[in-house]
Order: C-alpha cells, then structure tokens, then sequence
C-alpha cells in the first residue's frame, strides 16, 4: 500500500523539505514539499534521489567485527563488547589523548550527529579530535572567534533582501550553499538579478553561478585574501568607509587602516591578475549600494591565507556599514540556540590552547588539523604517546584529506578503530569494529547546526518516515552505546546518556539569572519534558530554554516540541534581524577589527604580493549531485557531467600537448594520479581543476557502484605539509602541479582499465 511521510532532506546543506512516497516500507518517490515554510517545494537532484540514496544493496545491514584479520558480521552485543575492549585498555595504558576521535562531514546533517559526539568528547577527555571543518570551514570559524568572540557566530547574507552579493570562492549552483542554508540558492540569485540587484562573483573558474553573474573577475588562486585586503584599502583610503550605525560597537578602525596600507590595488593587482581600476570600481561600488553582501566560501578558505580571507570577509561588511543590517549580513537565530545572554562583555576567543604532538599546530576551536591525524599515528617522536585507538563516525579521511595513502598505512597500524559508518569504505576497511546506522528514511531529522546558519529563521522536525528494520539499531542508541563502551561504563542503559545531559543543561540553566527558568526545580523541569524517546526529549528542552521557547511555561505562545510536531511543514519564524551586540562575546564586548592573530599574520600576506606560480595551479570543483565521497555509490547520482576529469584550458592543452579525453598524468609534492583531460576555457590559463571525493580505488571496500568508476583522489596530491597556520585548515586550491599526457602504452592500459 502506497502512502506519503515528509522528510527534510539530509543530503547538503539546503534542508530542503521533501514529501516521500512509501510502498510496502521503503521509499520509492521523493518531490518537494511545496508546504515547506523554508524550501516552498524547491528539489535538487539529490533530493529526488533519496530513494536509491536510502535503499542503496551496499548499505551495511548489520555489524562487523574483526575476527582472525576479517570483519564478520556480529550482532549488536558482540559489536559493543568488543569497542569496549579495544578501547578501554588503550586510555588505560597510554591516556585518553592515544584515543583520537574523527568526525566527518555527515555528522552535522543528522539529530544523532548533532547531540552525541560532544558527549564522547568529553567523556573520553581526549584533545586528538579531528573534524572535517579543517580540511572545509575552519578559517570561517576562528575569523568569526577573533571577531565576535564565538566561534560560531557566522553572519550570512541576507540574499532575499540585498542590492549588491560579491561572492568570493563560491559555487552555490552547484553546492546548493554552504555555511549559508538556502534552499533554493539559484532562485535567490536569480530573483536578485529580476529585482535591479548585482551579483559579482570571484572565482578562477567560469562556474554555473559565475555564468549568472553581472561580473565575473577570474582571479589567481590563492590570492583571496589580497583582493579583499585591496578592497578594504580603498574604502579606508577614499573615506568610502561608514560603519553607520555599527560605530558604537566597534573597535580597532584606525588600527585597521594602518595595518592595510600596504594593499593598494596597485600593488595586488599582478598576484591577483586583475586589474587595478577594476578592484577600484568594485570598492566604490559596494560602498555605494543601498544594501551588499560579501559572502565567501570553500575556494577562500582552503588556501594558504584562509583566515584572512575570511576576517577580511566581515571587516567588507563592517566597513559598508551592512554587517547586522537587513539586506547585508546577519546573525541568525535558531530556535534550539541557547537562552540570549544580556549584551557585554564575553570570555573571548582563544588558539593554540594545546598543540599537536608532532607538528606541534596550535588547536582551533578544540581541534587539531585532519591533515595531522596520519603524523599523530604513525610518529613516535613528540610531546606524549601517539594515537593508537581510533572513533571515526561518518568520516573518510583516506579520501578527504590530503596524503590519503600515508594515512591508509597509518590506519592499519593502529591498536585498535570503530567506525560508525553505513558503507565499507576507504576509512572503514580498516575498523576492527563497524557500527552502520540506519537509512536516513529511518531516522528522525533536526537541523541543529544548520539553522544557525539559515537565511531566513525557521524551525522543522521529521519524525522517521519509515519504521526501524528488524535487526537495524537507531543512530542515536547506537551512538549513546558507544559513548558508554568508550567510557568505561559499558552495558549502561543508552537513554542514560540523555538524561545526564538533560540534568547537567537544566541544573545550569536553573543557576542562570538570565535564564527563563531561573531559580526553578531542575526535577521538576525534567518531568515537564514531552517526546517518545531521550533525544526527542532534549530537543524539547532546547526550544524550551530557546530564544523562542516557552520557558518551560513562562510563555503560553513560546515553542515547545508538542507545538512543532503540529506543525509538519514547520514553523516560520520570519527574517532575519538585527541582533548586535548581543551575540558579541569579545573581552571588550565590541567587533574586534585587527585581532592580534590577525595583525601578527599579516606580513605573511605581505610577502605574497611578489609571488608568482611558475607553473600550472591546482583548484577543486564540485558537482551538483555529489555530496563528498559516499554519493559516487548512487548511480542515480553519477553520470553526465559528474564525472572525474582534469579541467584545462585550452591554451594549457595545447602547450601540453594533450588531446580532450586524453589521460594525463597530474603530479604534486603528495603523489600522483591519473585522470582524463576535459579541455575547456572553464578555468583560465594556468589552472587546472580535479574534482573531490574520488579516488575509489582501493580493496576491501563494498561500494560497488564507486568502485566500477574510481576516479582520482584529489588530495592524494597533497603532502599535508600546506596549512593555514592560524585555523590548520589544509590548502586545497591553488598549489602547484605538473600535468603531462600519457604515454602511448600507458594510454592504451588506461583505457582498458576505465
């Protein structure tokens, strides 16, 4: 029997709203949810695959434990007796910080990913955490920490109300969006344009959005941060500079000028290769506007001055007076964020509060860089013991980070590794134990983190549309299990787990003056709690205690679980609002302009004004329907302009010698790899452009589909040793390789091979 159940869709970051179609248990059909407050029933491919994404043969059923050198399916008990005794012996032996703790992209698109992991955290007590925002969004976060005092205080633009969007390494066509939740991005570009508004997109490569675009400046990669450095001047310099109304709230502006004075567009234009009035025009244009926003993403931060990109970012926005101004860049406010403290002054934000082992790279928001994981394995040298236990949940780090056949050999060399992880992948092969969660059609969904980041406010929440499996184990439990075996407290009741949190977050709230439930019974707040099961029941609470709660009573009109679950499509909490200076946690209380890291890393970008690349640069790209690695297994997904090619121009082509189609050989300072040429006067001259998430290549893994077209891992080019030193964020784009066609004979095994 056929029937329908809504989903918010957990594949990128849009969040889109989907309506399932379910026969005889399992989805056979998914649209947009045209009732959706947020997506109003926008669908990208992705989304319309969630039903091959959600029943793909190759998604395990059951777990895996090590047995004589080969993982054998097990049952649940076997799989968590067996974490428990590979684990607990190791921080016994060696120390919590021998136990590293790998979290990949996925974690943050479901409820489970969202509330457990800072769980295991800090019941480990380990400091070898490692995420991918390091190899992603980490020079964002520590921009936003040194600016605002929180390092996830992000501003996003205000893209339904702006007259002027500069994008800077952004591809939203394609990525749908990225610390920027907007379903519907193209759309919103699209009416932008209808409405008389501008868009200026910077980018090397001439990308779907750049093709949208009023202008398009194809910067040289890496250079980032000069442009934004030459804007910035020339606003300062021609007094175009007016803060507006954020003037009380800001210091550090004639330090600023002084610190810029340097980056004229004279002097950034040969590093940038664009010109100088061009740069000109741009500054006075932004300033001019009514309303602009400057927003920038992937491209920008994965370079060599990735934080600085990004605090030059907000500091455009400080200086056109549309930071925290309808039609410029907001804070958002999402209906499970903490209670609003009153505005003053905060702790602040700190580096470098412990450091890696071997490196010896300073921690960024509690974490060190993914790029370090291999050297934290394999190296005995150093400060303390090396990592010999390893938690990876929704992680691939073989193909995600840089140097990935050094960090294969380093895997297999560990004491012992669980991975949470519904695929057998490049990481996961090497795990002693696999823990798979369940489809996400299973699985109930709450955008935790990316409603912090959302375009307009808004809250939703989808029950699992589809009953758990017989045998299969909720993400959550099997997470809360695994917090308890890692722990030392194996066996204990999972929802244990919840209820702990709940006690410790309302006995803190009860003490909090500003707290709608201040000096109440933490007890008694706990019974008022609704929902089926423990993570429904912290959610409750954090609408409850949210700037948009009921305050467990206090309210009659404020959210509550109960209210939200009679609203399916969601609740509309409308646009987003001038929130300064509530959000700033600085010591002053005040935007920070020229924080001290910032000021001290700056000569470093002075430096770079003389720099030329010699030879062919390297840049990512991404595709509209793939999410990272795991979606190369969906063959819905696959195909067509998915595919993994070497993008150069034909100038670059011709010099080479290579034909289109052509295998070519792609060389860098962490290995090589072969992939065919797609020429193209997409890129400029002198760049070239491989696509991540390939690389699917390597034995004992079951994803069959990936493995029939591998491709070419991308980061395998990389040596690691190239970091942003203030976020430890890996430089990803714009280092140099060298590109040479195969072969006659190789040519002809390659073509067999493929």
């Amino acid at each position: 029997m056929s029937r329908t159940a809504l989903r918010i869709c957990p594949l990128c970051e849009a969040t889109c709203g989907l309506t399932l179609t379910i026969d005889d248990g399992r989805v056979t059909g998914a649209r947009g949810d045209r009732d959706d407050v947020f997506s109003k029933g926008f669908i990208c491919p992705k989304g319309a695959a969630f039903g091959a994404v959600d029943s793909d043969p190759d998604r395990l059923r059951a777990p895996l434990v090590r047995v004589d050198g080969e993982l054998r399916e097990a049952t649940w008990a076997e799989a968590f007796d067996a974490v428990a005794a590979g684990i607990r012996p190791v921080v016994e032996r060696h120390g919590p910080h021998a136990v590293g703790i790998v979290l990949g992209n996925p974690n943050v698109h479901t409820v489970a990913g969202a509330l457990y992991p800072p769980v295991l955290i800090a019941g480990l007590g380990t400091r070898s955490l490692f995420t991918a925002s390091t190899v992603d969004q980490m020079p964002k976060h520590v921009a936003c920490g040194l600016l605002f005092g929180d390092a996830n205080a992000i501003p996003v633009p205000d893209l339904d109300r702006t007259d002027h969007l500069l994008l800077i390494g952004a591809n939203p066509l394609e990525s749908n969006g990225s610390l920027c939740t907007a379903p519907d991005f193209p759309g919103r570009l699209k009416a932008l344009r209808a409405r008389g508004g501008t868009l200026t997109v910077i980018d090397p490569r001439r990308t779907r959005t750049a093709r949208l675009a009023d202008r398009h400046l194809a910067v040289r990669p890496g250079t980032d941060a000069l442009l934004l450095a030459a804007l910035a001047h020339t606003l300062l310099d021609e007094d175009l500079a007016d803060p507006g109304e954020l003037a009380p709230h800001i210091q550090g502006l004639e330090e600023l000028a002084a610190a810029l004075r340097d980056f004229t567009p004279e002097a950034v234009a040969g590093a940038c290769d664009v010109d100088a009035t061009t740069l000109r025009t741009l500054a006075r244009e932004l300033a001019a506007a009514p309303t602009a926003a400057v927003y920038a993403r992937i491209g920008s931060c994965t370079v060599p001055h990735g934080t600085l990109a990004s605090w030059l970012v907000d500091v455009l926005n400080v200086l056109t007076g549309n930071l925290d101004r309808p039609g410029g860049a907001l804070f958002p406010q999402a209906a499970t964020d903490r209670t609003p403290r009153p505005a003053g002054p905060g702790r602040g934000f700190a580096l470098g509060r412990w450091h890696s082992r071997v490196s010896r790279h300073p921690e960024a928001k509690g974490e060190l860089p993914l790029s370090a994981l291999a050297e934290e394995i394999d190296t005995a040298t150093g400060d303390g013991e090396p990592v010999r236990a390893l938690v990876a949940v929704a992680a691939n780090p073989v193909l995600s980070a840089p140097d990935g056949d050094r960090l294969d050999k380093a895997l297999g060399s560990l004491d012992f590794m669980v991975s949470v992880d519904p695929y057998l992948n490049e990481t996961s092969r090497h795990a002693d134990v696999v823990l798979p969660p369940p489809p996400p059609a299973q699985s109930p969904h709450h955008d935790f983190a990316f409603n912090t980041l959302a375009v307009r406010n808004q809250v939703r929440y989808t029950r699992p549309a589809v009953p758990l499996e017989p045998g299969r184990m909720a993400e959550t439990e099997i997470l809360a299990r695994l917090v308890f075996a890692a722990t030392g407290t194996h066996g204990a009741d999972p929802g244990a787990v919840d209820a702990m949190v709940i006690g410790q977050t309302l006995a803190k709230a009860v003490r909090e003056p500003h707290s709608p439930v201040h000096g109440r019974d933490p007890e008694e707040l706990a019974a008022l709690l609704t929902g089926d099961d423990g993570p429904e029941r912290r959610l409750d609470m954090m609408l409850r205690l949210g700037p948009y709660g009921d305050g467990f009573g206090a309210d009659p009109d404020g959210l509550t679980l109960e209210k939200l679950l009679a609203h399916p499509h969601g609740i509309d909490l409308g646009p987003l609002r001038p929130r300064l200076p509530q959000p700033l946690k600085t010591r002053s209380g005040k935007v920070e302009l020229l924080p001290e890291p910032i000021a001290a890393d700056l000569p470093r970008l002075r430096a770079a004004l003389g720099e030329r690349p010699a030879g062919l640069v390297l840049v990512g790209r991404r595709h509209l329907r793939s999410n990272n690695s795991w979606m190369h297994n969906v063959p819905a997904l696959t195909g067509g302009s998915n595919r993994c090619t070497l993008h150069l121009h034909p100038e670059d082509a011709a010099r080479l010698g290579v034909r289109d189609g052509q295998p070519v050989r792609i060389k860098g300072a962490g290995g090589e790899v072969t992939a065919p040429a797609e020429v193209t006067d997409a890129v400029r001259p002198g760049v070239v452009s491989l696509p991540h998430g390939w690389g699917h290549d390597r034995p004992g893994t079951r994803m069959r589909h990936a493995a029939a077209d591998p491709g070419a891992n991308v980061n395998q080019l990389l040596d690691g040793s190239l970091l942003d030193p203030l976020s430890g964020n890996a430089v990803l784009n714009g280092v140099p390789v060298e590109v040479a066609p195969l072969t006659a004979a190789v040519t002809k095994t390659f073509g067999a091979l493929t």
